[in-house]
């Protein structure tokens, strides 16, 4: 698996499992949790929550699964690297440890490894940083980093706290190239890797035929051209969620595949890269 390096020298898989809308329901419960257990037991070593996912649900199917795989000695806590977020309307400087807190107790761990601002809410920058901070220091947060935030506001955060923001996580697949344009490059000149959510468009590039057809030549699934793409792109970690144990072994086996340089022509033919400035995309 290809290595994301952060600023502080920490390595981090370029490949990781998000938990958006897992949680969300009694009815798939098992499922869920089964695939976050198989993720484990077949190689994913990041994992990306938040507690807005199902209100909690995400983090404490995680936390369970975690727990089992770390009791059953399938892996260790030092390879794992966990990521979850505050809420912007708790993200004050008491709010942002109580979050923190219950989000810790849901995953049952000691420590999340990378805590990140969920999106810009009410609450002014500085006195966010100032509670992630203090969350740094007594050993609660690895480190922190905010999600969702396009340029004119990372440029903010890096006034505020240089150099102490870890990543910007985003809206990032072939057919939403919108950060490449300013957000990516900025992002990559300060050492500050970008998280891809939703890199397969929600499963939307599955049923691309330019995809389809490259995966085809390969004895691959267009929805695995789709993250490859991504995870072609330097400084960048790509988060897909999956629930099928099929979907998350073809997720891994992307990881490990590299496209040509026709291949990426083609794949700009039909996804070209913004020539201007566009909105951030937000799911």
């Amino acid at each position: 698996m290809r290595q994301i390096k952060l600023a502080d020298g920490t390595q981090l898989p370029a490949l990781g499992l998000g938990t958006w809308r897992i949680g969300e329901s009694r009815a798939g419960r098992a499922a869920e949790l089964a695939a976050i257990r198989h993720a484990i037991d077949i190689g994913y070593r990041l994992f990306d929550t938040a507690e807005m996912y199902g209100e909690g649900g995400a983090e404490t199917l995680l936390g369970q699964a975690l727990g089992d795989a770390l009791r059953a000695g399938a892996v260790t806590r030092d390879e794992l690297f966990i990521v979850s977020k505050v809420y912007p309307h708790n993200a004050t400087r008491r709010g942002t440890a109580q979050a923190c807190e219950r989000s810790l107790r849901r995953l049952g761990l000691a420590r999340i490894d990378l805590y990140l601002l969920h999106w810009a809410g009410p609450t002014p920058f500085a006195e966010t940083i100032d509670a992630l901070q203090a969350l740094v220091e007594t050993g609660r947060i690895g480190r922190w980093g905010v999600s969702n935030l396009d340029i004119d506001e990372m440029r903010e955060i890096e006034t505020l706290a240089p150099g102490l923001c870890a990543t910007d996580q985003v809206y990032y697949s072939a057919s939403q190239r919108g950060p490449e344009f300013s957000l990516l490059p900025w992002l990559r000149e300060h050492a500050m890797p970008m998280m891809a959510y939703s890199p397969i468009d929600q499963g939307g590039l599955a049923n691309d035929q330019t995809l389809a057809t490259i995966g085809h030549a390969r004895g691959v699934t267009a929805a695995q051209v789709a993250l490859a793409w991504v995870l072609a792109q330097p400084g960048v970690v790509a988060i897909p969620k999956a629930v099928r144990p099929a979907h998350l072994e073809q997720n891994l086996a992307a990881a490990q595949m590299a496209l040509t340089e026709e291949e990426l022509r083609r794949i700009d033919a039909r996804f070209p890269p913004p020539d201007r400035k566009q909105p951030l995309g937000m799911l």
